[in-house]
């Protein structure tokens, strides 16, 4: 699948940004996974998209090292302020949604992909971890954060703004697929 068609749907879609990106540019640091090892997003060894199940750092690293051509997607939305969690929850939503959207147009021709996507999966409320298999295996997305990824920094290597002021958030996501243009 060529990268200009996928960039045109993902605008299609509704994201902010959507920009081709180069996999050397994931860089995953240990230092993230140890943030998550802290659990301050409660998810930690509770799900299946986030650590430890979702892979060590190696196992990851050998996953993107396999993909030739990436995808760094953004929403963007306004927030009254640092307190006004329903819009942060609506504007979550709606990039996962288009993040979902995408991958399963994708999908329609490349089963081998990559999509890591922002925050933990909220797909089910309570996750089959580790009990039983992930009941939404095509619809369950590893992190960015989960795979070891400082999102501030991905942005940064790629020219992306990451922040865009006290009243505005950004959710981002990446995907990586081996591409023939």
């Amino acid at each position: 699948m060529n990268i200009d068609n996928i960039l045109q749907q993902a605008e299609k879609l509704g994201f902010y940004t959507a920009q081709a990106i180069p996999p050397e540019t994931l860089k995953l640091n240990p230092e993230v996974r140890k943030m998550c090892m802290s659990n301050k997003c409660h998810q930690y060894d509770l799900c299946w998209t986030c650590p430890p199940a979702c892979g060590t750092l190696e196992e990851m690293e050998h996953r993107i090292r396999s993909f030739n051509s990436g995808i760094l997607l953004q929403s963007i939305g306004d927030i009254e302020d640092s307190f006004d969690f329903e819009a942060m929850e609506e504007l979550e939503k709606q990039h996962q949604k288009r993040f979902a959207d995408l991958v399963a147009w994708i999908q329609t021709e490349v089963k081998d992909i990559l999509p890591l996507s922002a925050g933990c999966c909220r797909i089910c409320p309570t996750c089959t971890y580790p009990d039983a298999p992930c009941r939404f295996p095509e619809l369950a997305f590893v992190s960015l954060e989960g795979a070891g990824i400082l999102v501030s920094e991905l942005c940064a290597d790629n020219d992306v703004p990451y922040y865009y002021g006290a009243h505005r958030l950004a959710y981002t996501a990446a995907l990586l697929i081996n591409s023939d243009a």
